[in-house]
């Protein structure tokens, strides 16, 4: 049997020697003019099928530096039928360069609806004996706000095929507060829901002392991000908002452990997005970003312990 989520999750960082995730956030304006070229047509098979060259370059160029990529399920959507087969090769390419796939689809609902979302992402769906898969996922987001009746169904299903979840906590958005900060029993919301995840994730701990069980906490709110890391010690942190959103690399390191593990640092249109869509050497571009925001992190966080 294959180790656990955060063993998984631990072994592909210590290997590229840092933890950042690129995500594939696929904008039909931000693609190269090439690719657009190609795919002209006002169709959305057409944009699916740009999102899908795009996103299958990127992983390409990127595959041999980061151990963690993490497609945003919305932009796929946005093209229809053709835009979720689009998603499905990209995840399958993933797989297949050995790139840890978070499905960013913050997915949730109740009793049999969470069942299929949950099969959908991990062990696939079952139809006359035969299990087929969808995304197969490492990791998928999801939104806790229906309760542990809601999450249950996602946690069964990661923890049959080894995968794991990351549960949005304090998000990086400007109107996080309006909920995440009320306070409720004389502590903001956002601290109920990460002592919840915590309590999860204590249920299946890796060797490394992990659970399955992760925090999405932005990187826009670094006060934030240290209160929870000492609240929450054994729950990996997937951290939004460094970049393209304002998150500065200096303030994420409190999100690590002391030997760099812990936090999974995603960077989107800051890598994906590093070009003027006119540039013939985007790619170039994509390479020079990544490996930018990789130093940035390992000289300023305890990423660097990584290697």
């Amino acid at each position: 049997m294959k180790p656990i989520f955060a063993d998984r999750l631990a072994a592909a960082c210590r290997a590229k020697k840092n933890s950042l995730c690129v995500g594939i956030d696929p904008r039909w304006d931000l693609l190269p003019a090439e690719i657009r070229r190609r795919h002209a047509e006002p169709t959305l098979e057409a944009m699916a099928a740009a999102f899908a060259e795009f996103s299958l370059a990127v992983l390409e160029v990127v595959a041999d530096r980061v151990p963690v990529v993490k497609p945003q399920s919305a932009f796929f959507e946005a093209c229809g039928p053709a835009g979720m087969a689009a998603q499905h090769r990209v995840c399958r390419r993933a797989r297949e360069l050995d790139l840890f796939t978070i499905l960013d689809a913050k997915r949730n609902d109740i009793a049999s609806t969470a069942t299929a979302y949950a099969d959908a992402a991990f062990g696939g769906t079952t139809h006359e004996g035969k299990r087929h898969l969808v995304w197969d996922a490492d990791a998928l987001t999801i939104n806790p706000y229906l309760g542990r009746d809601a999450v249950e169904p996602f946690l069964a299903a990661a923890r049959e095929t080894r995968a794991g979840l990351y549960v949005l906590v304090r998000t990086s958005n400007k109107g996080a507060g309006l909920f995440q900060d009320l306070v409720a029993d004389g502590k903001p919301i956002y601290r109920h829901v990460a002592d919840a995840v915590r309590n999860w994730t204590r249920e299946n701990l890796g060797e490394t002392g992990y659970g399955d069980v992760g925090a999405v906490v932005g990187a826009t709110h670094p006060a934030e991000l240290a209160e929870l890391r000492a609240a929450v010690p054994e729950v990996p942190f997937l951290v939004p908002g460094y970049g393209a959103q304002g998150g500065k690399a200096a303030d994420l390191a409190a999100a690590f452990r002391a030997d760099g593990l812990g936090a999974v640092v995603n960077s989107s249109r800051g890598i994906i997005a590093a070009f003027k869509p006119d540039d013939i050497d985007w790619k170039k571009k994509i390479v020079q970003a990544t490996d930018a925001a990789i130093a940035e992190l390992k000289a300023v966080t305890p990423m660097g312990r990584l290697g």
